[in-house]
């Protein structure tokens, strides 16, 4: 009885609104603050503060001042923007949690440009009239690819769904057992398949198939075979499975169009830099293939979109399918995108100028020489409770791609006295901006791979916090 008597005297010394509201008006901080925002802040503190006192967690006696600190605590956390910068110190290279690519300075100057004033998206400055959308990187793609033709959508998983829909809807689709990937989002091949209205026709099994499978599956109901590249998990052992070529030729002998879906897709052979080789986009084109599907924004290093390159006559019939409307990409994803990939006219400059590129193939020894650097500058502050490790780590490509390959890199292992690896991690998260580690043996890791330069001052300010 005596606690819901203290519960209920609580409850009652628990400020109104209008209260709070006239305290914190008063502040010259806040009069520019909407209203909106501030009795938004004030209410939250309130009913927090209501359900503390009924579960018990508070006995305190409600003062002023310790409520208007927490209002302005919430008005803060309101009007920070939602999506907002994070230290990427995981070494995942395309980290799908945390924006996948980062643009190309080129990139990010034309987006800009073109955000800034009007442009020529649908119209065609030399005759005068409306033009097309996809013009301003059709050419470029064809250059760089080989294909005939080349459109862009806003999503690879939108490419694949558009161009079955346009291709083979109420006809089969064979596809090898060992090709049904799923990807992050639950990105299944046989939903898509069955939302795009073809009928999916499963050959070989899980580890083997071969080409007599594709050629005894074919019937007069038979719309199209596609091949789906297995970029975020590899079957090794007792396997077989059929060649891009092999498709193609089974294609040309039933006169059946062949499509691929490269998922993240690469212009870049990245064994040349001592790599794991993965299948370029190149590669795809070169063999016959009638339509290649990939993504704009993982191993290209671009801005999200689904890129649709191949015969001209195939891309032609998709353009016209009314689903291309509710797909296409705006302006300032054209801008992003066309400006990577005019920086694939030179392989080498890609792989210095795009982010994505130039983290995955740089070199171990420049990493270590950053992560050296970094524990250098840390020891500068000068703290004993600050416990610092060079260690030898592997980063992750990320993004679906080449996922057993492990990139040697260099780290940062840091310890603080009194504090668990979890509340250092927890700690830097919780800084503005977050950065985003990883544990390993009980410590806090930075992996250097996927630090940039300009960000080591943020993470000194983050320790020099948390040692505060």
């Amino acid at each position: 009885m005596k606690k819901m008597d203290n519960q209920e005297n609580l409850l009652r010394k628990l400020p109104g609104v209008d209260r709070i509201l006239e305290r914190i008006q008063e502040e010259q901080e806040y009069t520019g603050t909407p209203k909106s925002v501030l009795v938004d802040a004030i209410r939250f503190v309130i009913e927090k503060k209501r359900v503390d006192i009924l579960q018990t967690k508070t006995s305190d006696d409600l003062n002023i001042h310790q409520l208007l600190s927490d209002v302005r605590q919430k008005i803060a956390m309101i009007m920070k923007p939602n999506l907002r910068r994070t230290v990427n110190a995981t070494g995942v290279v395309v980290h799908t949690n945390l924006g996948r690519s980062l643009l190309a300075k080129e990139a990010i100057e034309q987006v800009i440009e073109i955000a800034s004033n009007y442009s020529n998206l649908e119209f065609d400055i030399e005759k005068g009239q409306r033009g097309l959308r996809y013009s301003s990187v059709e050419d470029i793609l064809c250059e760089i690819s080989g294909a005939e033709s080349a459109m862009v959508v806003n999503n690879n998983a939108a490419a694949v769904l558009l161009c079955l829909e346009t291709m083979a809807k109420g006809k089969e689709v064979i596809v090898s057992r060992g090709e049904l990937v799923e990807i992050g989002g639950s990105f299944r091949i046989p939903d898509v398949m069955a939302k795009s209205g073809c009928i999916l026709k499963e050959v070989g099994t899980t580890n083997r198939t071969h080409p007599r499978d594709y050629e005894e599956a074919i019937n007069e109901n038979t719309g199209l075979l596609l091949k789906v590249h297995t970029s975020n998990y590899t079957i090794t052992g007792f396997t077989a499975e059929v060649s891009l070529p092999e498709m193609v030729k089974i294609g040309k002998k039933n006169n059946l169009p062949v499509m691929e879906d490269l998922g993240s897709g690469t212009f870049i052979d990245f064994s040349r830099y001592g790599l794991t080789r993965e299948p370029t986009v190149q590669d795809s084109v070169h063999a016959g293939t009638d339509i290649v599907t990939f993504s704009g924004d993982k191993l290209l290093g671009g801005p999200q979109a689904g890129i649709i390159v191949g015969k001209k006559e195939i891309i032609g019939k998709i353009r016209k399918n009314p689903l291309t409307r509710a797909l296409r990409i705006d302006k300032l994803t054209l801008a992003a995108l066309e400006s990577t990939l005019r920086l694939y006219r030179d392989p080498k400059n890609a792989a210095r100028c795009i982010p994505t590129l130039r983290m995955i193939t740089e070199p171990y020894e420049q990493v270590h020489q950053k992560a050296d650097q970094l524990i250098r500058i840390l020891e500068e502050l000068h703290d004993p409770r600050l416990i610092l490790n060079l260690k030898t780590i592997s980063s992750k490509t990320g993004g679906g791609a080449l996922p057993i390959l492990d990139i040697p890199s260099a780290g940062v292992g840091i310890r603080i006295q009194d504090m668990t690896a979890d509340s250092i991690e927890k700690a830097m998260r919780a800084h503005e901006p977050a950065i985003i580690g990883r544990i390993e043996e009980d410590l806090f890791i930075l992996d250097l791979r996927t630090v940039q330069d300009n960000e080591f001052s943020i993470i000194v300010d983050a320790l020099k916090n948390i040692l505060a």
